[in-house]
C-alpha cells in the first residue's frame, strides 16, 4: 500500500514538473529566447563551457544570459557576472537538481527582452536532474575525462536525455589514462542520434563545434 502511494505521488510530481516545463518553454520561445540546460557532475567544467560559449556567441552578435543553479553559494554566478551579461543565482537548498518550478521563478525575475540565448547551469549531479526537464530547447550533458571512462555506463539515464554529449578536458586523457574512444563509443550506444563533442574548455577547443551543434535559430 505504501509503495503504491509513493509511486503515485512520484508520477504526479513528474507530471506537474512536465506541465510547468512546457509553460517555461512557451514563455521563453514567446520572447524569442533559445534556452539550454547544461548538466554534469561537479568539476566537469560546465561553468567554463558556458563562459566560453557566451564569449563566442556575444562576438557573433547573439546576446546571452544565464541562470546558475547550485545547492548553495554564488561562485558560478559571480564568474558569469564578470562577463557583463544578465545572470541569476538559483540556490536549491537541500535539493540536488533544478526543477521547472524553481526555474520558472528565475525566468520571471530576469529581464529577457534583450537575450537571444539563455544558459541554465543545473546542479552538479548525474542522477537527480534526469527526470526533471526545465522547458529548455536543448539539453547538454557534460562529462570530464577526469571522471573516468565508465561514467556513461554507470549513469545511462541522463545521457539518454541528452541532445548533445560533451566530453570535456580532453587534454587530460593521457595523464588520467582514460580511453576517450571508449567514452565516445558508450555515448553513441546510449544515444546514437546525439552528437558527441570533444572539448578543452580551458583553451577554448571544440567550442565552435559545440555552438554549431546547438543549431541556434536566427533571431
Amino acid at each position: 500500500m505504501h509503495q503504491t502511494v509513493s509511486i503515485d505521488m512520484e508520477k504526479d510530481l513528474l507530471e506537474a514538473n512536465r506541465k510547468l516545463a512546457e509553460e517555461n518553454h512557451k514563455k521563453l520561445r514567446g520572447m524569442g529566447v533559445f534556452s539550454i540546460d547544461v548538466l554534469g557532475s561537479i568539476g566537469s567544467g560546465k561553468t567554463r563551457l558556458i563562459e566560453r560559449m557566451i564569449l563566442d556567441l556575444t562576438e557573433m552578435g547573439r546576446p546571452c544570459g544565464a541562470i546558475l543553479g547550485d545547492v548553495t553559494g554564488d561562485d558560478d554566478y559571480r564568474r558569469i557576472c564578470g562577463l557583463n551579461v544578465p545572470a541569476f543565482n538559483l540556490n536549491t537548498g537541500k535539493e540536488c537538481h533544478l526543477d521547472a518550478h524553481l526555474t520558472g521563478h528565475a525566468i520571471s525575475d530576469m529581464e529577457l527582452e534583450n537575450i537571444d540565448v539563455l544558459f541554465i547551469e543545473n546542479v552538479g549531479n548525474l542522477v537527480c536532474p534526469a527526470d526533471f526537464p526545465l522547458g529548455t530547447d536543448r539539453r547538454i550533458v557534460v562529462i570530464s575525462v577526469t571522471e573516468g571512462d565508465d561514467m556513461i555506463r554507470k549513469h545511462p539515464l541522463i545521457f539518454r536525455e541528452a541532445d548533445i554529449i560533451v566530453v570535456n578536458k580532453k587534454d587530460l586523457a593521457d595523464i588520467m589514462e582514460v580511453d576517450i574512444d571508449r567514452i565516445v563509443s558508450d555515448a553513441k550506444r546510449i544515444r546514437p542520434d546525439s552528437p558527441v563533442i570533444l572539448t578543452d574548455a580551458r583553451k577554448g577547443e571544440g567550442i565552435g563545434e559545440l555552438i554549431d551543434a546547438l543549431n541556434i535559430p536566427r533571431s
